[in-house]
């Protein structure tokens, strides 16, 4: 087994150096930020993922701001550290330059002790420099980003940084992360000559570091990180990309697309052993009733955006069954636009088995939208076998309606409530997902009025 710590900080070549020292090898990458690359991966499902998210205890998050050079403003974060007895990191990452900027901050702070530290410092003086640190003979230690992992002083609790805009997303986090290790209260500070000349993406990174100030927050970093950077090549050693053209969502589905594709017919003597992929859509629902997740029921605007986004893109109906008991658990009885929207989402699963595109459900009518007409295959089997279905069980109650390449299944309202129309709808695309050959479990009946 290779285990690999701090995973952003070894190339694509580097890695695969390591892993051809044995054939065979079960590989642990271990990161607070994943690059885009690995992250991607992860995504795609090509490799596993875990997230531990738990703090050790009585971690604080590190109020984090980002501004413009002023010197007075530097020697009054240092004081105010200096005065609760703390240390202080400044990160400066040029060499050529850093004594400079020590004479200036000791003009501006002359009650401050200040060690200097970099990479091309003979070793034995580096060692000193980082020993006198930590025996506080320095309140302040301005270096390079050398510190960006493996220095763990709970006594330094305030670390500001000069050109905050030439690092990257992950490297902000972590240097970020030098600090609040104790439970005092940490400060980061992120220092750029002027918001108005710096490139779009490092304000992007910029904003990013900003917004995501949490504790264990480095996995939505990272996320930002691949949507900024993108995801770079599959195969190859390009770690990064650009997918802002098609859209990350979009993007993932292609791949999903072309691996499926690859798989079940280019290859399909080398992966006969796998099941058979099933046919699905991806359904839109429209309604003219409200459904949702009203702020007063759910106060967090990201658990709302987790739910929504696990309701509309489960697998199976167990996991809309986990999701509405974890609904129940965490914020008590279900309201009944919360109701809605699970049954919803269980419309939207079996829809997609019944191979519909659009589900509209309208005061006077309710209309489902079949492929488009260039679909040639589900026109010459399934359009057929749907057909016949609808004239032996729903002949008076649906009706067939095209307009130019759009096939639409109409039918008419005559429900009084949102909760039996949702119902209805998820027999009836249940039956035809079961038509199709697609054995999902029928868990809702309900018979139209009479």
């Amino acid at each position: 087994m290779l285990i690999i710590d701090e995973e952003h900080r070894f190339g694509v070549a580097a890695k695969e150096k390591l892993r051809q020292v044995k054939v065979n090898v079960d590989t642990l990458t271990l990161t607070a930020t994943p690059i885009p690359r690995t992250l991607n991966l992860s995504l795609l499902g090509a490799r596993d993922l875990s997230i531990i998210a738990t703090p050790p205890p009585n971690r604080q998050p590190i109020f984090t701001n980002v501004s413009t050079f002023d010197a007075l403003k530097i020697r009054e974060w240092i004081m105010n550290e200096l005065k609760r007895n703390g240390q202080v990191y400044l990160v400066h990452d040029r060499v050529q330059s850093i004594d400079k900027l020590a004479d200036y901050i000791k003009r501006y702070v002359p009650e401050a002790k200040i060690g200097v530290a970099h990479g091309q410092m003979k070793p034995s003086q580096l060692e000193e420099v980082i020993h006198g640190f930590l025996n506080r003979k320095f309140d302040v230690l301005l270096s390079t980003k050398i510190i960006e992992s493996g220095i763990d002083i709970p006594n330094v609790n305030t670390i500001i940084i000069n050109r905050a805009d030439r690092f990257g997303l992950a490297e902000l986090h972590q240097l970020r992360g030098r600090v609040g290790r104790s439970d005092r209260q940490a400060y980061a500070h992120f220092i750029v000559p002027s918001l108005s000349g710096i490139t779009k993406k490092a304000l992007r990174r910029l904003q990013a570091i900003e917004e995501y100030t949490e504790i264990g927050s480095g996995f939505n970093v990272a996320m930002r990180d691949l949507e900024i950077r993108g995801a770079g090549n599959l195969l190859g050693t390009e770690q990064t990309g650009f997918i802002n053209d098609v859209g990350f969502d979009l993007y993932v589905k292609l791949i999903n697309e072309a691996v499926d594709e690859l798989k079940y017919q280019d290859f399909k003597e080398v992966f006969k052993s796998l099941p058979k992929i099933e046919e699905r859509t991806d359904p839109t629902i429209d309604t003219f009733f409200e459904i949702g997740i009203p702020v007063t029921y759910m106060p967090e605007q990201m658990d709302r955006l987790n739910f929504y986004t696990a309701l509309y893109s489960v697998k199976s109906l167990s996991e809309i069954e986990e999701l509405k008991e974890e609904m129940l658990d965490r914020f008590g009885v279900l309201p009944e636009v919360v109701k809605r929207l699970v049954l919803t989402a269980t419309l939207k699963f079996y829809s997609s088995f019944a191979l519909f595109e659009r589900v509209a459900i309208q005061r006077k009518n309710i209309f489902i939208i079949l492929p488009r007409g260039e679909k040639e295959d589900y026109y010459k089997v399934r359009f057929v076998e749907l057909m016949r279905f609808i004239m032996d069980h729903y002949k008076d109650k649906i009706k067939f309606n095209q307009q130019k390449e759009v096939m639409k299944l109409v039918i008419e309202n005559r429900f009084e409530k949102a909760e039996d129309i949702l119902s209805y709808l998820i027999t009836f695309c249940g039956r035809v997902s079961k038509l199709f050959g697609n054995e999902v479990k029928i868990k809702i009946e309900a018979e139209e009025p009479a």
